[in-house]
């Protein structure tokens, strides 16, 4: 149990995995602020449901990276920078 929110945020992040959190609530500003305060690569807010082309990945101990949406195909790309001169 929690006294407040911060504590109820607080006790979410005590892990060291992060990889998927859910918030219920009927307050949206309330249920926003909790989603952006838990340290998890994924968060649904009252059963929204993933989507596949969301990325999909987590904090802490749960990974690094990416997976679907433009993040997973990032991954899968090599930068190259070409300078030159002609005269």
């Amino acid at each position: 149990t929690y006294n407040d929110l911060d504590e109820a945020i607080q006790i979410a992040n005590d892990t060291k995995y992060g990889l998927a959190g859910y918030v219920i609530g009927k307050d949206k500003e309330t249920l926003h602020k909790v989603a952006r305060s838990i340290e998890a690569g994924t968060v649904e807010i009252n059963e929204a449901g993933r989507k596949p082309d969301l990325p999909f990945g987590g904090y802490k101990q749960s990974g690094l990276g990416r997976e679907w949406g433009d993040y997973g195909i990032e991954e899968f790309l090599e930068v190259k920078s070409i300078a030159g001169y002609f005269k």
